[in-house]
């Protein structure tokens, strides 16, 4: 194989793997000159590849679909085909191949022409593939938009419905997509909440391209993970409460870390987290997280409260009371 065409494969490779590209490091990737960069660009829409250029200092280089599918060895009847399936193995959430699945879902229907994409949204409708225990029905339309936007540092506009049904836009930038039990969780920064927040897929009704291009933030694959744990595990709670702590906002997020989300200042002094349980002796556990030494009122609801009560006077008078000595 000839170093021109290793260059041009190795160039397909790189606009493949993000959304867009500036010529000079393009350049710098290739150890090349941006005129070479040109000439191989060139070469790569001769094949069939449809390869968008911007100029100016911010411009670059793009893939775009084409009138045809590039020649990946695949007939449009394959391509769809791959494309149908990649969709029905990204919402069965295949254990161990989540990331891959994404990932090739997203560089296939990078290069589909309309008609075929057509063709792939009508069919994985139709789909009606077998599914291993309950959750909800996620877009896989959606999941693929979603999976581009990460993999390429994207910003986006998300119409977003709660689990109360309210409706909010949020301007995103998205950072992981993860899915968990029967779920998929987008982790992102919210532009106007000026932190992490972490969207069920489910609950993404539309998702707007802006085309704007954001600096990855910090966040480890830990952090990620325990966020995305921390959304999964989110449920309607039987008792539901508040704790209002003498604590100033900016350290009570530091103790709780991302399980303080909701907390909200109730002053320059005191913070409010709502907290809650299956139980009082769950909504209880949550409590003792509140740091030692520091003073707070609560809204725990009756009778919730006085079987509280009476269980930690117990408590108290069993640790007030003579040790009963050592087992006989």
């Amino acid at each position: 194989m000839s170093d021109t065409t290793t260059r041009a494969l190795s160039l397909l490779n790189l606009l493949q793997t993000h959304r867009h590209w500036p010529g000079t490091e393009l350049a710098a990737r290739l150890g090349v000159t941006e005129r070479t960069v040109r000439r191989d660009v060139d070469r790569l829409r001769e094949l069939g590849y449809r390869v968008e250029s911007t100029p100016g200092a911010a411009g670059g280089y793009r893939l775009e679909a084409g009138s045809a599918v590039p020649p990946l060895l695949l007939t449009d009847d394959e391509a769809v085909t791959m494309a149908i399936g990649l969709r029905v193995a990204a919402t069965q959430q295949l254990v161990g191949g989540s990331e891959v699945t994404l990932t090739a879902l997203a560089k296939l229907e990078q290069v589909l022409p309309s008609a075929l994409r057509q063709r792939v949204n009508a069919l994985a409708a139709s789909v009606q593939a077998p599914r291993i225990g309950e959750g909800p029905v996620v877009s896989p339309v959606a999941l693929g938009e979603l999976a581009l936007a990460t993999r390429d540092t994207e910003r986006l506009r998300l119409r977003y419905i709660d689990g109360a049904g309210i409706e909010s836009i949020r301007r995103v930038e998205p950072h992981a997509l993860a899915p968990a039990g029967r779920k998929w969780f987008l982790l992102c920064w919210d532009l106007d909440r000026d932190d992490w927040r972490t969207f069920r897929v489910d609950r993404i009704d539309t998702v707007e391209h802006t085309r704007v291009i954001f600096a990855r933030r910090e966040i480890t694959a830990e952090q990620i993970e325990e966020r995305v744990l921390i959304a999964s595990s989110w449920t309607p709670q039987k008792i539901e409460a508040d704790a209002v702590m003498e604590l100033p906002l900016a350290p009570m997020q530091e103790w709780f870390g991302p399980w303080g989300q909701g907390a909200t200042a109730e002053d320059d002094a005191h913070t409010r987290w709502p907290f809650g349980g299956s139980d009082w002796r769950e909504a209880m556990y949550a409590m003792l997280w509140i740091p030692e030494g520091v003073e707070y009122t609560t809204t725990f609801p009756e009778p919730d409260r006085s079987a509280l009560r009476e269980s930690l006077q117990r408590m108290l008078r069993a640790l007030d009371a003579p040790d009963p000595g050592p087992r006989a």
